[in-house]
C-alpha cells in the first residue's frame, strides 16, 4: 500500500518535533532534526522555539559558545547549525561540492586564481585560525602571502575549508562581522568520503523520511547518482504515484488520522527545503509566495501540518496572512503561539526579520490578522 501525501507529512512533522514541543536538551534536538539552516541568526532559535518545551534561547548561545552545535557552510552551500558531532561526515560528503561551487566559478577563475593556489594556503589559513579570526585578519593573511590582496581566495575558501562561524555576540549570537576558526573536530580523509555521504543520507532520513533520491539531492546538492549509491541496501517504501522512497530501520510513520498543532515557522525553515517535491509540507500554489525568487523564504504560518501564510511582527504583534482558509480553530491555535512568540522575541529581537519586510508589498492579498497582541508576561 503506497504512503499518501498526507502521511508523509505527518512523518516530516514527528521525525522535525513539530507534532508535539519535547523537552530536549538543544544538542540532541538538533541532533535529532539533522540541521537547521541559520544564513539568518535568528532562524536556529525560532526553529528550536517551535520544537522544544519551555526553549531557552540561552541554552542555545551556550551550545554555540562550547561548540556543541557548531554553524558552517555545509548542505546546499548555505549555513547550517548542525550538532558537533556530526559535522565531521557532513562537511567531508559535502567537499567536493563546496569546492567545485568556488573553484571553478568564474568569479573566482577570473581573478586569476587556481585550484593549487587555494590548495596551497589552506593549511596556512587552518593554522591562523586556531584561534577566532575576523574577515579582515583573514584577507590580511591572504595578502601578506600572496603579496597582493585577493578577496576571492577568501571567498573561495571561507566556502570549503573546515571552518566554524564563532558567536561574536549580539541578540542571536552571531552578528553581521562574523568571525571564524578551524573546527576542533577531526578532518576525515578523503577515502572516507563514501561512508561520510552515507551516514549524511541516513541522518538526513532519521530527519526528513521516508524521502526519494530526488529529495536528498535537492536537500544536499550532492549529485543523483552519488546519492543513489548511498541509499543503497536501506528500506524502500512505495510513496505517491508510485514513487520509490528511502528509510531507515525504525523511522517515525504516524497515521494521516495524528492531529498537527499550528506554528510559526521562521524564516528557511529547513521543512520547507528539505525535498525535492515540497508538496508534502508547502501547497503548491503557495510556493512561489513564500519561496521567493531570489531564494528567501519567508516565515511562515503552519496550519494542520501544511504553510497556510506568513508572518512578520509588527507594532502590538504577530501580523498573521493567510492565503487559504484556516477556520475558527486554526486561528485560535495561531493567536496562542503569537503570544508566546510575542513574549520569546521580547527580550531578544522584537522585531526580528525587519529587513525583509520589503516583500509584504508584493504578496497577494489575504486574510491579514494581528495577532498576540500586548506581551505575554
Amino acid at each position: 500500500m503506497a504512503l499518501t501525501m498526507r502521511r508523509l507529512n505527518r512523518a516530516t512533522l514527528a521525525r522535525q518535533l513539530l507534532l508535539s514541543r519535547e523537552p530536549l536538551p538543544v544538542p540532541e534536538a538538533v541532533r535529532r532534526v539533522g540541521a537547521l539552516q541559520a544564513q539568518e541568526a535568528a532562524s536556529p532559535y525560532l526553529a528550536l522555539w517551535n520544537r522544544l518545551a519551555g526553549f531557552d534561547p540561552a541554552d542555545l548561545d551556550a551550545a554555540f559558545a562550547a561548540r556543541e552545535v557548531v554553524k558552517a557552510t555545509l548542505m546546499r552551500i548555505t549555513l547550517h547549525a548542525v550538532y558537533a558531532d556530526d559535522y565531521p561526515a557532513l562537511h567531508n560528503a559535502m567537499v567536493p561540492s563546496l569546492r567545485g561551487s568556488r573553484l571553478y566559478d568564474r568569479r573566482y577563475t577570473g581573478a586569476g586564481l587556481t585550484v593549487a593556489d587555494a590548495d596551497a594556503l589552506l593549511p596556512h589559513l587552518l593554522g591562523f585560525a586556531a584561534t577566532p579570526r575576523a574577515k579582515a585578519e583573514m584577507e590580511e593573511l591572504i595578502r601578506e602571502r600572496l603579496g597582493i590582496a585577493q578577496p576571492r581566495l577568501w571567498w573561495a575558501l571561507r566556502t570549503f575549508a573546515p571552518l566554524h562561524h564563532i558567536p561574536t555576540g549580539g541578540p542571536w549570537s552571531f552578528g553581521p562581522r562574523g568571525s571564524y576558526a578551524a573546527t576542533r573536530l577531526p578532518i576525515l580523509p578523503d577515502e572516507s568520503r563514501q561512508e561520510s555521504v552515507r551516514r549524511l543520507v541516513r541522518r538526513y532520513l532519521q530527519a526528513f523520511g521516508p524521502a526519494s533520491v530526488l529529495d536528498v539531492a535537492q536537500f544536499s546538492l550532492l549529485g543523483r547518482a552519488v546519492v543513489r549509491e548511498a541509499v543503497a541496501g536501506l528500506d524502500t517504501l512505495e510513496g505517491p504515484g508510485g514513487a520509490v522512497l528511502y528509510d531507515v530501520p525504525g523511522g517515525l510513520l504516524p497515521g494521516e488520522e495524528v492531529e498537527a498543532p499550528a506554528r510559526l515557522l521562521p524564516m528557511w525553515d529547513s521543512v520547507l527545503l528539505a525535498y525535492s517535491d515540497r508538496s508534502r509540507v508547502i501547497p503548491p500554489d503557495l510556493r512561489r509566495l513564500v519561496i521567493r525568487q531570489n531564494g528567501d523564504v519567508l516565515p511562515t504560518l503552519l496550519v494542520d501540518g501544511y504553510v497556510a501564510g506568513v508572518w512578520r511582527p509588527v507594532e502590538g504583534g504577530i501580523e498573521a496572512t493567510a492565503f487559504r482558509p484556516i477556520g475558527d480553530r486554526g486561528w485560535a491555535e495561531l493567536e496562542m503561539e503569537a503570544r508566546a512568540l510575542v513574549a520569546f522575541l521580547w527580550g531578544r529581537d522584537p522585531a526580528v526579520y525587519r529587513r525583509y519586510s520589503h516583500w509584504w508589498g508584493k504578496l497577494p492579498e489575504g486574510e491579514v490578522r494581528v495577532l498576540g497582541a500586548g506581551r505575554s508576561s
